[in-house]
């Protein structure tokens, strides 16, 4: 199979020690591009200084919800500058996490929006992060105006109702490791509905590692059990699956094939 990772984050630290490593697995088990997200602006950095060493990966900067405390006008500017780079394919990682909070709801909420608009500004599609905050992750993305760039919704666990709000904005779906979970049951429902066309796959490494590897860090080669578990749900063949997906990323990052 041929695959893309559409979000994988080689910027963290739990790679410092063995990224060339990863990244050699990840080309060896089909993995053709990956998407690094930044989730602050070290991470971003990070993630483009990587997107330029290693020819498989692309960059997204951004700051999530969880540090958008920390998004004041200098730093929304430094994300300016570093989102006209060349390799950036995106604004994200961005969005709301009302599980932990480590940011107050209104501030997340005005964050998520400027980086919408930052989006707008640069044509460049977002990548959305959404935990526990489905209502309002819609309206911002409604009232923001983000169809107009489209994006994905990062590792969706919404409902088959919200996941056809999000289609109709023009968004894709994006599912990671907990497919692969036995209690997934919600993941999988999705899953099996969403249009081929709007269909994504990702590890979000170093987190939410599929089975069998559960428990331990997640890496982009693993993208393929992802894959392989999807075409089941979905009663078509892993290589279709890749195909699709693949084709689905190319085309909302503007990666050549």
């Amino acid at each position: 199979m041929r695959l893309f990772d559409t979000h994988s984050h080689l910027n963290d630290e739990a790679f410092s020690g063995d990224l060339a490593e990863i990244v050699e697995r990840a080309e060896q088990a089909g993995v053709e591009a990956v998407v690094v997200p930044g989730y602050d602006l070290p991470s971003s950095e990070r993630a483009l200084e990587l997107a330029h060493r290693f020819d498989i990966l692309y960059a997204a900067v951004g700051i999530h919800p969880h540090d958008a405390s920390s998004a004041d006008e200098a730093a929304m500017e430094k994300l300016r500058l570093l989102a006209k780079e060349d390799r950036v394919v995106a604004i994200g990682e961005i969005g709301l996490d009302y599980h932990y909070d480590h940011s107050p709801r209104d501030v997340q909420r005005e964050v998520f929006e400027r980086h919408i608009a930052l989006a707008r500004e640069l044509n460049l599609p977002v990548i959305v992060h959404d935990r526990e905050a489905h209502a309002d992750t819609l309206e911002i993305l409604k009232q923001a105006g983000a169809s107009e760039v489209g994006g994905v919704m990062h590792c969706f666990s919404g409902s088959l109702d919200m996941a056809q709000e999000c289609l109709h904005l023009g968004f894709y779906l994006s599912f990671g490791g907990p497919v692969t979970f036995k209690n997934a049951r919600r993941p999988k429902e999705v899953a099996a509905q969403v249009p081929e066309d709007r269909l994504l796959i990702e590890t979000d490494a170093p987190y939410l590692t599929p089975e069998p590897y559960r428990g331990k860090r997640n890496e982009p080669a693993y993208v393929a059990l992802v894959a392989e578990t999807l075409a089941k749900i979905r009663e078509t063949e892993p290589e279709q699956l890749a195909l699709a997906t693949r084709e689905n990323a190319r085309r909302l990052f503007r990666v050549q094939g």
